[in-house]
């Protein structure tokens, strides 16, 4: 384990042949993480980190290993060995009801085509399921019902002991990309291009059997679905290969808006510029959402899109926020947003509302939100005055984190002890708010003073 002190900024590369990438100074005045620890266990890419509770962290990668770490000090606690190919999955896990101790548990999905049970605390394989005819690429816990879902080829139904309740047939070789739970005992898998609305039926008095019915199959995606998350008690937002992003009715899974063009060059482009923009497939892959109260975060190729869920239109944009894909963001506390990309970087945004006659106006063709239906043009004037009159938004640069020297795949944010990035070099990173570190080891040697006597001179 490695500490570094870190401050200062740098110079992205290839800043000639892109479009503006923007930077930031020596001094980050206002970027709190200027330390960090370097954490190595992991002998391939790390892509999967997970909370447990308030000062522990899971992380799992390509190794096929999971390694349960202390978030405050970096400490190395536990390496769980089971699966022999690489983890394509991970969760936390409700204790199991049977058990007296209440022990953290974590449930893993590899290519080897297991799902295995871990208990957190001591390290101990609680139970395995290797009955699967594809590997398992997502996993969901309804801890309402108490049941989890797995997503493969298929998806299966199991309980808490792991036991198959029902499953259904094969629906694509491609496999289930994503899951989330919506009302009503139904849950939404993304299936290719296509999304299936499943609804789980519990046992009765008339069948003491779970079966599992699909419901609809919505087919507005023209292209793969990408990231599919639940963004409030009404909605749930999916994002596709070619830049779609459709917002959805939670209970009757209609359209309530949509956007399929993202890339709409910026005036001062140079034609080549523009071309070469349109020609990336990647630029407009939609990796990742997150949300707030008021805003959705799409993590769009090498941009970031603010889009406000009550105007339905984007009111900030970074559209080269990295030099390479977007794959991961997350909201922070003051209106803040933290992204990670391929190029290696972790960038921390500020969300800043601004004047609309000094704003610098968003491109129509970023979102073209055409809400509930169709309107007439005379319905929609007073519409459009008021989005034109509505406070637009940036996104600014206020700290750039310097570590990794591959592609960073994911992050998690701690309260109390910073961020934990994972990254293709192998590595995991622990972004520690230097002012709070120094003032805890100020502490620790004042106390350590106080307890052999040091602190008291005779006069």
């Amino acid at each position: 384990m490695l500490r570094w002190l870190i401050g200062g900024g740098r110079e992205p590369q290839g800043l000639a042949e892109k479009s503006p990438l923007q930077t930031i100074g020596e001094e980050q005045t206002q970027n709190p993480y200027t330390e960090l620890l370097v954490l190595k266990a992991h002998h391939d890419i790390v892509r999967f980190l997970v909370q447990l509770d308030e000062c522990r962290f899971a992380s799992a990668g390509d190794d096929g290993i999971i390694v349960v770490w202390n978030a405050q000090t970096g400490e190395k606690l536990l390496e769980l060995n089971g699966h022999t190919q690489k983890i394509t999955a991970l969760i936390t896990f409700p204790s199991l009801e049977a058990c007296e101790e209440k022990n953290q548990l974590i449930l893993t999905a590899s290519a080897d085509r297991t799902v295995i049970l871990w208990d957190c605390d001591t390290g101990r394989q609680v139970r395995k399921v290797s009955s699967f005819q594809s590997t398992v690429k997502c996993l969901i816990v309804l801890q309402r019902l108490d049941i989890w879902l797995s997503g493969g080829n298929d998806l299966c139904v199991w309980n808490q002991k792991l036991d198959l309740l029902c499953k259904t047939s094969h629906l694509s070789d491609t496999g289930i990309s994503a899951l989330i739970e919506i009302p009503k005992n139904c849950v939404v898998a993304a299936v290719g291009k296509e999304l299936i609305i499943f609804r789980l039926v519990a046992p009765t008095e008339e069948s003491v059997d779970w079966d599992i019915l699909e419901i609809k199959r919505l087919l507005d995606h023209q292209d793969n679905i990408l990231s599919m998350v639940n963004v409030n008690d009404v909605s749930f937002v999916t994002g596709s290969h070619v830049g779609e992003m459709i917002i959805w009715d939670i209970l009757d899974w209609t359209v309530q808006a949509c956007e399929c063009n993202f890339w709409d060059p910026s005036p001062q482009l140079d034609t080549q510029q523009e071309i070469k923009l349109c020609q990336k497939p990647n630029d407009i892959s939609i990796h990742h959402f997150t949300w707030d109260e008021e805003n959705v975060f799409a993590a769009v190729g090498r941009g970031l899109y603010v889009y406000n869920l009550q105007t339905k239109r984007v009111i900030a944009c970074q559209k080269s926020a990295h030099d390479s894909n977007v794959l991961h963001t997350a909201k922070l506390p003051n209106r803040q947003l933290v992204s990670c990309s391929e190029d290696g970087s972790v960038r921390i945004w500020e969300l800043r509302e601004k004047q609309q006659l000094a704003a610098e106006p968003v491109p129509t063709g970023f979102f073209n939100m055409w809400g509930f239906g169709r309107v007439n043009k005379q319905a929609s004037q007073p519409v459009k005055k008021q989005q034109e009159n509505a406070p637009s938004c940036s996104l600014e640069l206020i700290g750039d984190l310097i570590g990794h020297s591959s592609s960073v795949e994911m992050f998690l944010y701690f309260e109390d002890h910073g961020l934990v990035t994972c990254s293709a070099d192998h590595l995991i990173i622990l972004w520690k708010n230097g002012e709070r570190e120094s003032g805890l080891r100020s502490l620790k040697l004042f106390q350590k003073l106080e307890e052999n006597g040091d602190l008291y001179l005779d006069i």
